[in-house]
């Protein structure tokens, strides 16, 4: 029988199996639902409720339950402070997009389920707009990439996409290939503008403009800026070519 949990920990590894030596998928972060379907010593193997993405993660990292998440973190990291006042900040902190509910609302910090968050590190779900997705880019430029990262502190190309769009509570794939066949409308070359997303074979590029475009790049290590043109002969040596653009909405 599936059971409900959700990430108590910043972040934790969704692992293809059931060893931390094992590939990394995805990362889960703090307050993303994970269903359960069974257990395999110290981990449970299951599935995200976001993107249903399978795989096994931590025991340690999940908690049992679901919490009415009313906040969602809207900066790089937002560090969690002991009491209501901003002399007693911790080094403990949440990843962008980590999920919380707020119970108080002060003038300069929020009580949270794990502490008090600073007012301008949190949006309301209320107030979540889904009509630009890239609004908070600036948070992964020049990120290191990851394989199977989700955070500002390692990132994949894909991962970057769904990031974005999960920000705005936008249903997204994790992976590339699945991005490319949830987002249905196609255009040419000629029309793409901000927000389009550009795919090859294992790899997404999200367009800034008509020319330039933003993507994790494995051979840079990190997100880089680009022009279009230069990343399509780039790949096109690596006879990746250039399969198809789509525009999220």
């Amino acid at each position: 029988m599936s059971k409900f949990f959700y990430c108590r920990a910043k972040k934790s590894t969704l692992f293809k199996e059931p060893s931390l030596k094992s590939e990394h998928l995805k990362e889960i972060i703090f307050g993303e639902i994970f269903i359960m379907s069974e257990e395999c010593k110290d981990f449970y193997y299951g599935f995200t409720q976001y993107d249903r993405y399978f795989g096994y993660v931590k025991k340690s990292n999940m908690k049992k339950g679901c919490i009415n998440n009313n906040y969602l973190i809207n900066t790089n990291k937002a560090y969690i402070y002991k009491t209501n006042n901003l002399r007693s900040k911790t080094k403990k902190f949440l990843y962008f997009n980590s999920k919380i509910y707020i119970s108080y609302i002060g003038k300069n910090l929020s009580q949270s389920n794990i502490g008090w968050i600073k007012n301008s590190d949190l949006i309301s779900f209320k107030k979540i707009k889904n009509n630009n997705f890239l609004q908070n880019i600036k948070i992964f430029q020049k990120a290191k990439y990851l394989w199977g990262g989700n955070t500002s502190d390692g990132i994949d190309c894909s991962g970057l996409v769904q990031e974005l769009m999960k920000n705005k509570l936008i249903s997204c794939p994790r992976d590339s290939k699945k991005q490319e066949i949830f987002f249905k409308k196609s255009v040419f070359k000629n029309q793409i503008k901000r927000g389009d997303l550009l795919f090859w074979k294992g790899h997404v590029a999200i367009a800034l403009n008509k020319t330039n475009c933003i993507h994790a790049y494995g051979p840079s290590k990190k997100v880089v800026r680009m022009k279009i043109n230069t990343l399509i002969a780039k790949l096109a040596k690596k006879s990746l070519k250039l399969s198809s653009i789509k525009r999220p909405f």
